[in-house]
């Protein structure tokens, strides 16, 4: 763990209240020491590094100026939270960042009444505020209420929904736009250059520091002149700026200003906090600020594992090709041979592996921003007009446009591929991240087509697979680990749609493996042979549809079916299996479902997590062997 010092300013922080007895200069040299105690922190657990360091000064700021926890701040994300949490009475426990049992990595309500409302995804801030605000209002108290947005947060329409009403409300609500011009990778689409506007209209900053600096010139009543140029600038935004637009939906609006000046900041947030809402401050920071790896690669920074303070360096040893690196460059392949294959990223071309289709086709390639179910619709209408559009989107996120899979494409039977990344438990982002329920929500969907690869071969044959399906919608889902590639590299082939394969026979037991859990069961079943148990296993590689035949096959010969799947068992493909069978009528043996519980899961290393709910070869065989002998198996109750 980190061994950062607490001797300085930051040692005598242990809540909100402490910030207040500190003067003006201490208050600034606090802000470095936060940002080195996060770098040193961050560098041994990872994190979400970059968002958090551009944002120091305004939480500094915040929590001086305000009485948390009574009045309420709203992290949208979440990620943006970390000098929030070390000044919220967890500077300690900051040391356990991400880790399993430790504190998470986005605000939590379990962890302090300072975080009022949890997020790991984006646009939410608004919205949730505003509850926060008309509740305050029915219950005549009298606290503030702030939401904390990140521009890339304006790309998503939950946000806009959340600004409409906010503005229409009348309510006392401060919304902070933290604009640094990125969401994880770089921002795009028209409110990126509607932002972009506001800060460089040469017009606008010119006669504003003029008048500014005349006004101030003048003897005695400098002030008062000033009081009436602020008046005249309300004016001059509205006429030639296109902050207007935060005015016109029923806020005032306050900026832009530079996030990383304290005293700016300090100035503006302390008139803002006088005047009755909607307020809308608009302040201007950098990414990463303060470490310079961070600022010239903040992309990168965005989200990182543990790292080399020094240098930067990523101090993983992981070897062989990540399942995302497998699926861009085999897009890429794909994409060579057929102009009408288009690839669309939802703020995330780097996190699932588009970069590389992006940089070879730039024209074939969309990124709509953090805009799930517009990404979702988009891909409906490229697909009925005859593209092969292929979207790739985490789990997590996916899960934002479930309306959308159903009525925009599944209904219509468009063939859309749907790249589902970061499928099961991803480790340290904990659960809001994990994508524990991809194939009960995909699989319940009429039409979808629903797949998961063993290992990296047959994620390129899947892929090559959907693309030249062309009847509906097809889902293919993986998780965030290193595919086993298995063999010398072969030309793509496509696979029979939903067929299976038993890769080992048995005689006792079939376990019945879906992705990431078939190289697990066959380990499972090489243990379970050493204690005289014969385990077959099945690659599950179709969740829908289900492998009827072989099915009905594996029935005739295994007295004892056990499914295995890194994805919730409500609902899961365990379920599919279990009422498969029942309609077949046949089978009089046992079956056992085994997957994520139902539960959230913690935060932590995936495989601390896989073994805590029972998912790694020894837990499979264990529970195999329980149930060969008539034992109830339980969930795993391990939190």
């Amino acid at each position: 763990m980190a061994r950062q010092t607490m001797d300085g300013i930051l040692g005598r922080i242990n809540g909100p209240d402490d910030l207040k007895q500190l003067p003006h200069e201490e208050l600034i040299a606090l802000c470095d020491e936060l940002r080195e105690y996060i770098i040193s922190v961050v560098s041994e657990t990872g994190g979400h590094l970059a968002p958090s360091l551009g944002v120091i000064e305004l939480t500094v700021i915040l929590h001086y100026l305000y009485n948390t926890p009574e009045d309420v701040i709203v992290w949208d994300v979440g990620h943006q939270s970390y000098a929030h949490k070390i000044l919220t009475g967890r500077r300690e426990a900051f040391k356990t960042l991400r880790q399993y049992k430790g504190i998470s990595g986005f605000t939590n309500r379990s962890e302090s009444r300072c975080d009022p409302f949890g997020a790991g995804h984006a646009s939410t801030g608004i919205s949730a505020a505003l509850g926060f605000a008309i509740s305050r209002d029915r219950l005549n108290q009298r606290h503030k209420v702030i939401a904390v947005v990140g521009d890339g947060a304006l790309t998503g329409g939950l946000a806009y929904e959340g600004l409409n009403n906010a503005g229409a409300s009348g309510t006392d609500i401060t919304v902070i736009l933290n604009d640094n011009k990125m969401s994880i990778s770089p921002n795009v689409g028209a409110i990126s250059r509607y932002l972009t506007n506001i800060i460089t209209n040469p017009i606008y900053n010119k006669i504003k520091g003029e008048i500014w600096n005349l006004t101030g010139k003048v003897p005695t009543i400098g002030e008062s002149v000033r009081v009436l140029a602020r008046r005249l600038e309300e004016s001059l935004k509205n006429l030639i700026t296109p902050g207007m637009l935060f005015e016109e939906l029923g806020f005032r609006y306050f900026g832009p200003i530079d996030g990383h000046d304290f005293d700016e900041v300090l100035r503006t947030m302390r008139s803002v906090k006088e005047i009755p809402g909607p307020n809308f401050v608009h302040i201007l920071t950098v990414k990463g600020k303060g470490y310079p790896q961070a600022e010239q690669d903040s992309a990168h920074f965005h989200g990182v594992g543990s790292f080399c303070k020094v240098t930067g360096k990523s101090n993983s040893k992981a070897s062989g090709s990540m399942y995302t690196k497998v699926f861009g460059e085999a897009l890429v392949q794909i994409g060579s041979a057929d102009e009408r294959v288009v690839a669309i990223s939802a703020a995330m071309p780097t996190g699932t592996g588009l970069h590389v289709f992006r940089e070879k086709f730039p024209d074939r390639f969309f990124d709509v921003g953090i805009a799930e179910a517009h990404a979702v619709t988009f891909a409906g209408g490229l697909a009925a007009s005859g593209l092969k559009p292929v979207v790739a989107i985490y789990s997590t996120f996916l899960q934002r446009a479930l309306d959308q899979l159903i009525h925009d494409v599944a209904l219509q039977s468009l063939p859309v591929v749907f790249v589902v990344d970061r499928g099961g438990l991803v480790g340290e982002d904990g659960p809001t991240h994990h994508g524990a329920f991809d194939l009960s929500y995909l699989a319940m969907i009429p039409n979808f087509v629903v797949s998961s690869p063993k290992d990296g071969h047959e994620l390129r044959d899947l892929l090559w697979t959907a693309v030249q399906y062309g009847k509906g919608p097809f889902a293919i889902r993986y998780p965030r680990d290193t595919a086993p590639m298995t063999g010398e590299d072969r030309p793509l082939r496509a696979i029979e749609i939903g067929a299976w394969e038993e890769i080992v026979p048995g005689e006792d037991v079939a376990i019945l493996a879906v992705g990431s859990m078939v190289y697990a069961a066959i380990a499972a079943s090489e243990g379970l042979r050493e204690l005289g148990v014969q385990a077959g296993v099945v690659n599950c590689r179709f969740v829908k549809p289900i492998d009827t035949a072989l099915l009905e096959e594996i029935c005739h010969r295994y007295p004892i079916l056990i499914t295995v799947e890194e994805n919730t068992t409500v609902n899961g493909f365990g379920a599919q299996v279990g009422s498969a069978v029942q309609r077949m009528g046949n089978f009089h043996g046992r079956l056992l479902s085994l997957g994520l519980p139902d539960r959230f899961i913690t935060q932590g290393a995936r495989k601390v997590l896989l073994d805590s709910v029972g998912l790694t070869p020894d837990g499979i065989a264990e529970s195999v062997i329980s149930f060969v002998k008539g034992k109830l198996i339980e969930q795993p109750g391990r939190p």
